[in-house]
């Protein structure tokens, strides 16, 4: 079993209508909680580090313990640079054991995009890596990534034959209306239905549509897809928590995108919000514990529980590894 990159994942998951989920990775507790649940429904899989990720964790660490679960549980998956904010970052993950990469100049004009999606996609291809890029801003905060709702931007369909073919990546992360983050939309941005729940914005399928039709057969990315669960939200507020009007994507619409050209969803908050819940839960029946691996192996269990029904119920993904 190996690291592997994008490429059959893409092809199999356009022609199949669903798409491959992209989690997010920090430590050894969601590396397993993520990597069990894809092994035992049979999926797909991308393992992601963002620059917040490699700062914490350090990369060897998380590359180490990539490959430990590769063999621990004999599964195939590729292990993705979440928005390498410059070539030089790329580079370094490159050459250290990544099987995938993103470029994310997205916040500099057109052509600085295509030029340094380009240099990416030069040296990667030339070392048997792939490649994402990405046209549009998502709004949010994610780690290293900021982006206000003024600064935002939806991709715009007209540009992206240019991009693709100018720059020769593999895939394109697209802004339809997704935000990083738990705190994905302002109240003001939303409605509330019967419970008082916020209700997002739709996503514009519209653009993915156009999008789709201008790059037939060719993969497309969704960033900022969490669903932020109200159950755990709930949960994290009961027990101390403090995530008033925390909203994300809903899953039925993630589940849209799937049968159309998205191929690759990312999510993150959601793991966050399952390790957490699960952490407050033991911290509040069991106030005694002090031990890590006592609340650490509900978080875990939690991870691959979330996992396990974005799977199923949403990406479309299981048993198409």
């Amino acid at each position: 079993m190996a690291i592997i990159t994008t490429k059959e994942m893409f092809k199999k998951a356009y022609d199949g209508g669903y798409a491959v989920g992209a989690f997010n990775i920090n430590n050894m507790e969601i590396i397993q909680g993520v990597t069990e649940a894809a092994a035992e429904l049979k999926s797909p899989l991308i393992l992601q580090v963002s620059a917040g990720a490699r700062k914490y964790a350090r990369p060897a660490y998380l590359v180490a313990l990539a490959h430990a679960a590769c063999e621990d549980l004999g599964i195939d998956f590729a292990l993705h640079l979440d928005h390498g904010a410059d070539f030089a970052i790329c580079k370094d993950c490159i050459d250290g054991g990544f099987s995938s990469v993103m470029i994310d100049y997205s916040g500099h004009s057109f052509e600085e995009n295509i030029a340094e999606s380009r240099k990416v996609a030069e040296y990667a291809h030339a070392h048997g890596v792939v490649v994402e890029a990405e046209l549009g801003t998502l709004s949010g905060v994610e780690d290293d990534v900021k982006v206000s709702a003024e600064d935002s931007s939806y991709t715009r369909p007209e540009e992206v034959e240019e991009f693709v073919t100018r720059t020769g990546v593999d895939s394109l992360a697209i802004a339809i209306g997704t935000s990083h983050g738990a705190y994905k939309f302002t109240p003001e941005q939303c409605t509330r239905n019967a419970d008082g729940v916020l209700v997002p914005p739709p996503l514009r399928f519209d653009i993915l549509e156009e999008v789709a039709k201008r790059l037939p057969g060719f993969p497309i990315v969704l960033h900022g897809a969490s669903s932020v669960p109200q159950e755990y939200v709930k949960e994290i507020n009961s027990l101390g928590g403090q995530l008033p009007d925390a909203v994300g994507i809903p899953e039925e619409q993630l589940r849209k995108a799937a049968t159309m050209a998205v191929c690759k969803i990312n999510i993150d908050s959601d793991i966050r919000l399952a390790m957490t819940a699960g952490i407050r839960r033991v911290f509040n029946e069991k106030p005694s514990v002090f031990d890590p691996r006592e609340y650490l192996k509900v978080a875990r269990a939690e991870v691959k529980k979330m996992v396990s029904h974005k799977i199923k119920d949403v990406l479309g993904s299981e048993g198409k590894a």
